[in-house]
């Protein structure tokens, strides 16, 4: 009906001033025909908050919201000993809670606001602060569509999820052997100073990194490298657990349960971050799935090859990291490059967590870097080789003709790495300085639900 309208008008508006009838075959989208019909009688358009993509936005919100909680939660919760198995629930939900507090306090100013003076591109400023001028007004950040905005609190409590699900990541390197305490003050201190400046380089409109040309739809940088390194390096420091070599998942039916919440909440992740209903959406769901399916099946093959039987395990693992590799390139690549994309992270991940892990001896606990931080790399490097305009005219890759996009995105993972990895180890170090990290042999040996919480998980005797 508003497209018969458009036309309707179209029509009366070229007859009377000699114009070219508009009809609806060559647009999709009617904010698109409505753009054209006011353009060719010389009306300006502006923002308007559009309701279909407002719904959406919001109901992604919730998507990647229940990633952490309870999507991660269960899938690390089913991979620790079951006397640990609260300490991760535990660690889950408070992250959504402080994290959530900081956001709209001045986490969100920081991250998205424009900055002042020689840090503009670096870091925002206050100016956002306890949502000031964040309101019903049209968002000022949007991606396909210029004119079919959000409200700018549908976009700010979007955001708010990704920053939430980050530094909850990291929980998969040192499980099983951080105190509470210590967390607590990690999880603030590394969202203050990691997560938000990397998030503005790369999507605050004068972050360094984007008017240099770098790209992440969805936080390939932002989210999985940034906690990917941040996994690696408190790895690291916090040493291994005890007898982690005969550790073992307590439950994996918990760990196939966070599987499902975190591929569902994915298309949240993704798709959303389109901000709008439209075929870039269709798209990043469309290669989201896709991406996640087959570094699935490429894990069990591997597994069928390696160990001579296909696992659980390796099913979720495989999907995990198909899906978190697609994040960045999931509204630049096909279905072409999503396949690429999803085989080849289960290839270079699954040499990570199976071989070059136990070679070099270190205890990233849950592989939240060998998953998630290798696959953020691979799936960042590609959208330099597979973007194609056919998605989104403005982007292209080596495949189609372009060598820029990989030098920017190969500067962009470098930058975030060395930054990550620099800003986590100065943290960790004053953290444990003051307060300490690590809980002590005979509280590891006991469980943190116990030490820590004073709970227990089951009623069964360990």
């Amino acid at each position: 009906m508003f497209k018969f309208i458009i036309f309707t008008f179209s029509f009366i508006f070229s007859s009377s001033f000699g114009g070219e009838i508009i009809t609806s075959q060559n647009y999709t989208d009617s904010s698109q025909l409505l753009q054209v019909l006011l353009n060719s009688i010389n009306i300006p358009m502006h923002p308007y908050i559009d309701f279909g993509n407002t719904a959406w936005v919001l109901t992604a919100t919730a998507l990647v919201l229940l990633m952490t909680i309870p999507g991660l939660a269960f899938f690390y919760g089913g991979l620790v000993k079951r006397k640990n198995v609260l300490s991760v629930l535990m660690q889950c939900l408070i992250a959504l809670s402080v994290i959530s507090v900081i956001w709209v306090v001045f986490g969100y100013s920081l991250t998205f606001s424009p900055g002042k003076g020689a840090l503009a591109g670096f870091i925002g400023s206050f100016d956002w602060a306890f949502l000031n001028h964040v309101g019903f007004e049209p968002s000022p950040y949007t991606a396909a569509q210029p004119y079919a905005r959000i409200p700018h609190l549908a976009f700010m409590i979007f955001q708010c999820m990704f920053a939430v699900i980050t530094p909850a990541l990291i929980i998969g390197a040192f499980a099983e052997r951080m105190k509470f305490s210590a967390y607590l003050i990690f999880i603030i201190l590394w969202s203050i100073f990691v997560y938000m400046p990397v998030a503005h380089w790369l999507w605050a409109q004068d972050g360094w990194l984007l008017k240099m040309g770098a790209v992440d739809f969805a936080g390939g940088i932002v989210v999985h490298i940034n906690a990917g390194i941040a996994a690696l390096m408190t790895t690291l420091f916090i040493g291994k657990r005890k007898n982690h070599l005969h550790s073992h998942p307590h439950n994996l039916t918990f760990t196939v349960l966070g599987t499902g919440l975190l591929w569902f909440g994915w298309f949240g992740f993704n798709a959303g971050s389109a901000l709008a209903a439209d075929g870039l959406a269709a798209n990043a769901f469309v290669v989201t799935n896709t991406s996640g399916a087959i570094a699935a099946i490429t894990w069990v093959i591997l597994d069928w090859i390696f160990i001579k039987r296909p696992t659980i395990l390796g099913v979720a693992t495989g999907a995990i990291a198909g899906l978190a590799a697609i994040t960045p390139a999931s509204g630049f690549v096909d279905i072409y490059g999503a396949l690429g994309i999803g085989i080849f992270a289960s290839l270079i991940c699954y040499i990570f967590v199976i071989i070059i892990k136990p070679r070099l001896s270190y205890d990233d606990a849950l592989d939240a870097f060998g998953v998630h931080g290798v696959a953020g790399i691979w799936g960042t490097f590609a959208v330099g080789l597979y973007a194609t305009p056919l998605v989104q005219s403005a982007y292209k890759g080596l495949a189609s003709g372009s060598l820029h996009l990989l030098k920017v995105q190969s500067i962009a993972i470098i930058s975030t790495i060395v930054y990550s990895m620099i800003v986590t180890t100065i943290i960790y170090w004053l953290i444990n300085l003051t307060v300490g990290v690590r809980v002590d042999e005979a509280e590891e040996s006991t469980g943190l639900d116990i030490s820590e919480h004073n709970e227990r998980a089951y009623t069964i005797i360990e």
